[in-house]
Formats: structure tokens, sequence, C-alpha cells
């Protein structure tokens, strides 16, 4: 009886340490890469940037250091079939743009050296698109999130083998879709701010939920291929929780209001900026996780090309803030995505990354 014991406890132990080497095996090797190459809306654009200053990729490639070749676009979602934004999406502008310039001999990446990050979503389940009813006929979130999880394949099948998939942030916490909203450059309708605050947690939540899923779906199917799931929601979510810890201005710590606000699992690392601000925040200003840099409030229905009524922070106040305006993060909060993003693709730190292959 005791060596049958022993052979079971044996056999348990050999099948629980293969998987753990094989789930240690998961993600590139540390100092692997060396180029990065990124696609997404605002929150990634590295000329039109949401916050009106340095965009986190840029901060990335610095901190690397990597080669950056960037590809994002202010305004953009996963596909204008879908959800339609006059600006250029990813798979109908980004992706084929980055194809181009490979074949033009433009682009000459090494795909061993070379991984490949997507941050998309906060346009296309937002106002003038899912949440106000505004999509293509038929569209549903699950085609959103279709859409977004299959660059990893589109990319895949032309020799990418390593990606880092950026999920949202809980953006029921911007101003915008908060339940304390106000008439702003975004959107001056009137509307119900407590309804889209409780639709946009849903849209956010469900969303990560599915991307998730099907990464890992793609994980077991893609011989080859390095996938990493970066949790920005539960890192937002960490500076609104501890704010000191990451705001460092001369102003106290803001995670309400947005430097800039006119009446973005990427989704657990803004998780964790709103829930302890003070690790990541660190302006003059106590930390605010709330209020935005930029505080732009207009009249109910005022034209969008008005200027407001703006109250703006101004010098070391600025990186005390979450929020640079009513729905983009802050230039510190770029600098703490990028530090992270650094750290799981240097594999400093899995934190905030969860690599599926």
């Amino acid at each position: 009886m005791v060596h049958l014991h022993l052979s079971a406890f044996s056999t348990f132990f050999l099948l629980y340490s293969a998987r753990a080497a094989a789930v240690g095996k998961h993600g590139h090797s540390p100092n692997q890469i060396k180029s990065i190459v990124t696609f997404g809306d605002s929150y990634t654009d590295v000329v039109s940037t949401g916050d009106n200053a340095t965009a986190w990729p840029v901060y990335a490639a610095d901190y690397g250091p990597f080669n950056l070749f960037p590809f994002a676009k202010s305004g953009a979602t996963c596909s204008n079939n879908l959800t339609y934004r006059p600006a250029p999406s990813v798979m109908e502008s980004q992706v084929p743009l980055y194809f181009t310039e490979v074949q033009n001999g433009t682009l000459h990446l090494d795909p061993v050296e070379t991984l490949y990050s997507l941050w998309i979503g906060t346009n296309d389940v937002g106002r003038y698109a899912l949440l106000t009813g505004n999509q293509m006929s038929g569209v549903t979130l699950l085609d959103v999130i279709k859409c977004s999880t299959r660059w990893v394949r589109i990319l895949y099948e032309s020799g990418a083998r390593n990606f880092l998939f950026q999920n949202m942030i809980p953006l029921e916490k911007t101003v915008l879709y908060s339940n304390i909203s106000y008439p702003n450059r975004y959107y001056t309708l009137e509307r119900n701010s407590t309804e889209w605050s409780i639709f946009m947690t849903e849209l956010t939540t469900t969303g990560n939920a599915l991307s998730k899923l099907m990464l890992e779906q793609y994980a077991s199917s893609l011989p080859g291929a390095h996938i990493g799931l970066f949790d920005s929601h539960s890192l937002l979510s960490d500076i609104i929780s501890n704010p000191s810890e990451y705001l460092n201005g001369t102003a106290p710590p803001s995670v309400v209001t947005p430097i800039k606000s006119c009446l973005f699992d990427s989704h657990s690392l803004f998780s964790d900026i709103i829930s302890n601000p003070s690790e990541y925040l660190n302006g003059t200003a106590p930390p605010n996780v709330v209020t935005p840099i930029k505080s732009c409030v207009y009249q109910l229905n005022e034209n969008v090309s008005d200027t407001g009524d703006c109250t703006i922070a101004n010098g070391t106040d600025r990186d005390s803030y979450l929020w640079y305006d009513e729905l983009h993060p802050s230039e510190q909060a770029d600098r703490i995505v990028a530090r992270e993003y650094t750290n799981a693709i240097l594999r400093k730190s899995d934190r905030w990354v969860t690599w599926l292959s």
C-alpha cells in the first residue's frame, strides 16, 4: 500500500512538474525582443496623442530600449465595417499599411526579435458606437472582440510570433462615461450618465472576458506563437485605489478629475491605478484619479468646436493626475503603462501580464 501511494504521489508530482515547466516556458525569453510594432487608437498614437504629450510607446521604446514602429491612429476602431469612425481603423488601414511597408522593403523585422501589440476598444464600445447604438446593423460586442483578437491570427499568418494584447481600461471611470459626467468636448447632448456608466461597465468587463477566452483559443492553436494579455484594466484600477504610489506631481494625486476636462489586463493595470493612485501618481499636488488635468465644461447641446469653460492644471502638478481630459489617461499614466509594458517584455515582472503561450 505504501508503495502504491508513493507511486501515485510520484506520478502526480511528475505531471505537476511537467505542467509547471510548460507554463514556465510561456512567453518569449528575456532580452529577446529588440523591436515593438504598435497598433491601436489615440491611447497609442505617437503623433496625435490623447494627452497632448509624449505617448507611452515612445517611453517604452526608451525604457527598453526597443526600436519602435508605430501604426496606431487617433480615433481608430478595430474595423470601420463594424463600428465606423472617420479614422484609420486597425483592419482597413493600420494592418494593410504595415503589410505594405514590409512588402516594399521599408520594414525589415526579424519575427523572433519583434513583438506586436494592440490596444483597441475605447472607440468601438463608446459614444457614436456600441454604447449609443451607432454600430453597423446587426453588429454586437462579440463581433468587435472577434475582430480585435483576429489581429493575432492575421499577423501570425504573415510570420509574426510575439504578441501582447492590451485589454480595455475601466472606461466607466473616465469623466465621459462616469455617473457624474457633464457636457464636454466629446459629447454635449443630453444623456443618462448613470445608465451610460452601468452599460460601459458591462461592455468593458464582458469584452475583456471574451478577449481572454478568444486569445486562449489562439494560444492553443498557433504553434510557436507567444501571446501575452496585458491587463490595463487592473493596472488603472490599482492606480485609482492607491494613487499616491503612482501619481507624483506637486498637487495631491487626482484619479477623479482629468488634466483636461471638457463639459481607456490594460484593464487591471488601470483598475490598480484607480485603487492605489499614490503608488503611481507622483506630481507635486495630491493624487487625483477623478478630475482631469484639463476640464472643459460645455453647455448642453453646445457645439464641440467651441472651447468650453476650462480649468487646467499646470507644471509638475500634472503628474498627480490620472486623466488628461474626459477620456484620455495622463502622461504620468502613459509612463506607468510604458514601465509595466517594458517590464513585461523584458520578463522582469508578470504582475500585469498573463502569458497564454
